[in-house]
């Protein structure tokens, strides 16, 4: 399974070179897993960048691949993440996701880069 980052999905829908490189990922709708929290940053950025339609166009492409919903138990996990590795709490859950689900982060982020199960991705 593979998480993209919001990083990776604001690249990839911006047809940037480094979102090129998420490309395969994205599309292989069947390994890609979506935390919600995702959802909520990519439609942000999407909606103040570029407006409602191509927000609301994202989120439906974002939803083709498994959402994981925020449970308690993530959350609970989550925090450990983030205090074990100093995550802000967008971050914590989404690595907290990864841990949970056996998968491989995807991301543009270096704060990140230190982590087991990351693939950084060069901006």
């Amino acid at each position: 399974m593979i998480l993209v980052d919001s990083s990776g999905w604001i690249e990839y829908f911006a047809g940037t070179r480094s979102g090129g490189v998420f490309a395969p990922a994205i599309e292989d709708t069947e390994e890609l897993i979506v935390p919600t929290v995702c959802v909520y940053e990519v439609f942000k950025v999407m909606l103040a960048r570029h407006g409602e339609d191509a927000a609301f166009l994202a989120a439906s492409a974002m939803h083709r691949g498994h959402v994981v919903e925020l449970s308690e138990e993530l959350a609970v996990g989550a925090s450990a993440v983030s205090v074990e590795h100093r995550l802000a709490m967008a971050d914590s859950l989404i690595y907290a996701t990864v841990l949970a689900r056996d998968a491989e982060l995807w991301t543009t982020d270096a704060h990140f880069r230190k982590l087991p199960r990351v693939r950084l991705v060069r901006a």
